[in-house]
């Protein structure tokens, strides 16, 4: 018991200091490529934690385990609207930009309900993968694109959000990526590894333990991050890398492990985990739209939320 704890404790602090050379790192690429700090959360570091649900996805339904799979995203995707912002805009109000709420949460929550609608019949199939993984691609265009555009027009705007001048050497910066998402996998992988064998041994089914034990450590990354880079006041990367990483968690984790293995889906994912992925998601617009930014009684109201979908899960 006591090196489960010791390993919990040790996966926390890797994630933390990942996420801290992922903001670093990340940040100055954003002003080298003339992309935005919302972009670059929106692409590298959502797709950098959004890694361990990868792995934890294909592995759990190549060895038979669906639900762990399905619950993983489906979980993590409520833990990151949820928890993490609530928490993140606790530590400071995320500000929010026009893209976010014409572009990026629209994009948010029609990747919820294209899932929805996808697994109604009980299961996600290659050629919903392949579709998924293209609009993807279709996204990630079009998000680059528009930024690089708005960024070289005005630099001025992004001024206080990201470094006065990047890295002399370029090197660096893809070596604080590197190190960043290195830290963020293994932490998530050393925390996720204990906290599962010790929800397992005690007979919890697997879909609960998708929902919960497996959701919350692969969203450690999310949080790390997020609070890192809220408490060095880049809220736009925090508040940009949850949405992006609610979006690749549904087009390009289940959108590849589809393609590799169908993966079926468990009735009470289907009838009620989902749901509430959407009602949280679509509970996120009027906190964004009503002043701009998340405060932080809107985040003590989405820990409130948490909290109750937590114990619906649980009894």
């Amino acid at each position: 018991m006591a090196t489960t704890i010791a390993i919990l404790v040790i996966g926390l602090i890797v994630l933390i200091v990942g996420g801290d050379y992922l903001v670093r790192g990340s940040s100055s690429i954003a002003l080298r490529l003339h992309l935005s700090p919302l972009v670059v959360g929106l692409t590298i570091v959502a797709f950098g934690t959004s890694a361990p649900e990868l792995v934890i996805s294909i592995q759990s339904a190549l060895k038979g385990s669906p639900d762990i799979a399905m619950g993983n995203v489906i979980g993590s995707n409520i833990c990151n609207l949820a928890l993490v912002l609530g928490l993140t805009s606790v530590i400071r109000p995320v500000k929010v930009q026009v893209n976010s709420i014409r572009i990026d949460w629209p994009m948010t929550m029609g990747a919820s309900l294209l899932l929805y609608l996808m697994i109604r019949e009980g299961y996600l199939g290659r050629i919903e993968g392949i579709l998924m993984v293209f609009i993807l691609t279709i996204y990630l265009f079009f998000t680059i694109r528009q930024s690089r555009k708005v960024i070289l027009a005005s630099k001025a705007e992004d001024e206080e959000e990201i470094p006065d001048t990047p890295h002399k050497q370029i090197w660096k910066d893809i070596v604080f990526i590197m190190l960043g998402c290195v830290g963020l996998y293994y932490g998530s992988e050393w925390f996720v590894g204990s906290a599962k064998g010790l929800a397992l041994s005690l007979g919890v089914e697997e879909r609960v333990v998708g929902l919960t034990v497996v959701a919350l450590g692969t969203s450690l990354p999310e949080l790390a991050t997020a609070a890192v880079a809220s408490y060095k006041g880049q809220t736009d990367l925090a508040l940009g890398n949850l949405m992006g990483s609610n979006i690749f968690n549904i087009l390009s984790i289940l959108g590849i492990t589809s393609i590799i293995q169908d993966i079926h889906v468990h009735e009470l994912i289907l009838n009620k985990d989902i749901i509430w992925m959407l009602l949280i998601t679509l509970m996120i617009l009027p906190l964004m739209v009503i002043r701009r930014e998340v405060g932080r009684i809107d985040g003590l109201i989405l820990l409130i939320v948490y909290t109750v979908y937590i114990y619906t899960v649980l009894v």
